[in-house]
């Protein structure tokens, strides 16, 4: 099995059906309900980790959430909405484990999947509009990290990650 390495399953139709975690802020509300419901429709199981309505709420705690889940095994990938997408990936990334990209573009998204194994995608809802933002998040879940070179690099980064970690701890 490779370092980090997806657990999928397959339902009887041949669709790989993935656990998503999504989450957003006030601001992108709207956006995370309308992609919340395609990536039901394209078969994968979700989780919807808030906000809940357009009340104002901050950021932060939605994206570590997500996160936690997903270095828990709780959730395989997570997709998060914020106004530019870059605070939700920001606080993401400071989940120990995690990488997070923002993704406006399906090219980006694959890439982010493909040769950097982002277990996080964010959007922003000021930036993409709701048709976009759907087939961003397909393209997102319809590749999987194959590793090669790409794990290569994967494993330096998460290398590092470990060293600042024990670094921190021995402060």
């Amino acid at each position: 099995m490779k370092k980090y390495e997806y657990i999928t399953k397959k339902i009887k139709t041949g669709v790989v059906v993935v656990k998503i975690g999504v989450g957003s802020d006030h601001n992108a509300f709207d956006l995370k309900e309308a992609v919340k419901s395609y990536i039901k429709g394209l078969g994968h199981e979700v989780i919807d980790y808030g906000c809940y309505s357009r009340d104002e709420i901050d950021y932060p705690g939605v994206a570590f959430t997500v996160a936690t889940e997903v270095t828990q095994g709780l959730i395989e990938r997570g997709i998060l909405f914020c106004g530019t997408g870059i605070g939700m990936s920001i606080a993401a990334n400071k989940v120990p484990g995690i990488r997070s990209a923002q993704c406006h573009d399906v090219y980006s998204a694959e890439r982010a999947q493909l040769s950097n194994n982002a277990q996080i995608i964010t959007m922003g809802a000021k930036v993409i509009g709701e048709e976009a933002a759907k087939k961003v998040a397909e393209a997102y879940l319809n590749v999987t990290f194959q590793g090669g070179n790409s794990g290569r690099k994967i494993d330096q980064i998460m290398d590092r990650e470990r060293e600042y970690r024990l670094q921190g701890a021995n402060s």
